[in-house]
């Protein structure tokens, strides 16, 4: 438990923190995709305004 800091002798922390941060963007891009494309914001709206 108190070698942990060693990982940072084998990975370049600057590194390790881009190619992180890269992955979360990309993971809530794809994740933000799939709810937006499974949800028909234009239907319920033109159904909601023609019943009201």
């Amino acid at each position: 438990m108190a070698n942990f800091y060693k990982i940072w002798l084998v990975f370049d922390p600057r590194r390790v923190f881009v190619v992180q941060g890269v992955f979360l963007f990309l993971l809530a891009a794809m994740i933000h995709l799939v709810v937006l494309s499974n949800f028909n914001w234009f239907e319920k709206a033109v159904a909601a305004a023609g019943a009201g």
